[in-house]
């Protein structure tokens, strides 16, 4: 047995706590596990890819996980261009971005800190007008016409009143709207209707029921707008906004090329045109079932630091897919990592490591690794 002196005992616990504090602050903390599968690295490829333009200054060091901003909901607005303004409410054709932006920016009716929307302007044909529109009550009315949301007054000529429509999907909602509106009453029917959360956050729970109603969706509108459907579709969203970036500006078309080639390769078909008027039921409950996919320019979705810059969605009926129902964006993406994702991340349902940036769910929980 040891006896210690008067004090050794102090200070023996003294050192150990040092030795305990000193150890203690190499303890790795451990991490959750991601709830979907993972792997470290992208594939190399194992054919022949385009070759990434020399010169582009790409920041490498910075760690891409979590490297993007909550959001609720991606509106991905069908322009049929590849490319746009620097800030693309200010296209003569951006009616519908420069309203929404209006009625969900700051200060807006419906701006909610809660419930984040994106706008985002992509290069996928709008859907050709619709033969008719029909009205919430079931009325139908020719297309361009006036809108069932907008009243016009006796005096005044059908013809003056003739409504454009816009093409959108919705994210990660998984629905294509392909006939919205474009007159302000409009608008603001389809943001009650598919925009605006189904649940308000907590902090909303001082306010009035009217004010609460205000913010709320009204799902009961969406059957003014008619072929509105969920989107099957796996979606292949790349940056390609020269007018924001020169560097998504060049590599977003040599990406989107890519992208096309290796899909093919896989034998997932790729739709070109656009999506039809009228839904199409789709059956996704047979044995194999792999989706089509659809492969287009966005504008900026921040990052260009870290071209390309690329948004998968696979849609949830893709069922045999790990990440179903899920958006899963990576960075630093060159031409020789497109083989890899479309293998892991399109077919397998692995998010790979070095790429991520970060990611969302139908529940809208942003997703790490």
């Amino acid at each position: 047995m040891f006896v210690f002196k008067h004090g050794c005992r102090n200070a023996s616990r003294t050192v150990a706590r040092r030795f305990d504090r000193r150890c203690a602050s190499r303890i790795a903390i451990p991490m959750e596990t991601p709830p979907f599968p993972v792997v470290e690295h992208c594939p190399s490829p194992t054919c022949q890819c385009r070759e990434t333009p020399q010169g582009l200054d790409i920041e490498r060091e910075t760690n891409l996980n979590g490297s993007i901003a909550s959001y609720a909901e991606q509106v991905l607005i069908s322009t049929g261009r590849m490319d746009w303004k620097s800030r693309i409410e200010e296209e003569e054709e951006g009616v519908l971005v420069r309203q929404l932006k209006a009625y969900l920016g700051r200060g807006g009716k419906y701006s909610d800190p809660f419930h984040n929307v994106m706008l985002t302007n992509s290069s996928f044909h709008p859907t050709q007008p619709l033969a008719h529109q029909t009205e919430a009550t079931g009325t139908p009315i020719p297309t361009g016409k006036a809108s069932p949301f907008s009243s016009i007054s006796n005096n005044q000529s059908a013809s003056s009143h003739e409504t454009p429509t816009a093409s959108a999907f919705l994210l990660p909602s998984f629905q294509y709207i392909p006939a919205i509106p474009t007159d302000p009453a409009s608008i603001e029917a389809f943001i009650q209707a598919f925009i605006l959360p189904s649940q308000l956050h907590q902090s909303h729970d001082s306010l009035t029921r009217e004010q609460k109603n205000v913010l709320r969706r009204q799902p009961e509108r969406q059957k003014s707008f008619v072929g509105a459907r969920k989107a099957d579709e796996i979606l292949v969203l790349i940056c390609g906004h020269g007018g924001r970036d020169s560097r998504c500006g060049t590599l977003g078309p040599l990406l989107k090329a890519e992208f096309e080639d290796k899909l093919r390769r896989q034998n997932i078909p790729l739709l070109d045109e656009p999506p039809v008027a009228e839904a199409v039921e789709v059956e996704t409950e047979v044995e194999g079932y792999t989706p089509t996919a659809r492969v287009g320019l966005i504008s900026h979705i921040g990052g260009h630091k870290w071209a390309g810059n690329v948004i998968v969605y696979i849609p949830p009926s893709f069922k045999a897919n790990a990440l179903a129902g899920k958006g899963i964006w990576y960075s630093r993406v060159g031409p020789e990592h497109v083989e890899g994702i479309v293998e892991k991340t399109v077919v397998e349902g692995k998010v790979i490591k070095e790429l991520f940036r970060g990611g969302i769910d139908q529940e809208r929980t942003m997703l790490r690794v």
